[in-house]
């Protein structure tokens, strides 16, 4: 099995040795393989979805991150984002949900632009209809 090296923040590192200790992984490798398996499964069945949908979107950034930034992407896809829920869910976090309905490639488009703000530190989305499922 080929080995791979990463980076990570030590809160970062704590919160995976905990999540090892409170979920039963055997190490840190699986920890990290099951996150990937996640992050594949859910790329590919947004990918694979075309036609019109609706699905939740959640953003979690620290709270002294530039907003006009995730302000600027939210603006700039308007027309799909049928409303959204801002809060503060400790005192260094904010937490988003946008819920988006419309063409299944626009609101690719949406994660992406999300998925590669450095402020965001996780996205999470959940389909939740479909016009057509390819």
């Amino acid at each position: 099995m080929p080995i791979i090296s990463i980076s990570v923040p030590e809160k970062l590192l704590q919160n995976v040795e905990t999540s090892i200790k409170d979920q039963g992984f055997a190490n840190r490798s699986e920890i990290i393989r099951q996150a990937l398996r996640e992050f594949i499964r859910e790329s590919k069945s947004l990918n694979e979805i075309e036609g019109n949908i609706t699905a939740s979107i959640t953003i979690i950034y620290k709270r002294d991150a530039s907003k006009v930034q995730i302000s600027e992407i939210q603006h700039s896809f308007g027309n799909i984002i049928s409303t959204f829920l801002h809060a503060h869910i400790d005192e260094e976090h904010c937490l988003e949900v946008i819920v988006v309905n419309g063409e299944a490639k626009k609101i690719r488009k949406l994660v992406e632009a999300f998925r590669t703000n450095e402020q965001i530190s996780q996205l999470k989305i959940s389909i939740l209809s479909t016009a057509k499922r390819m």
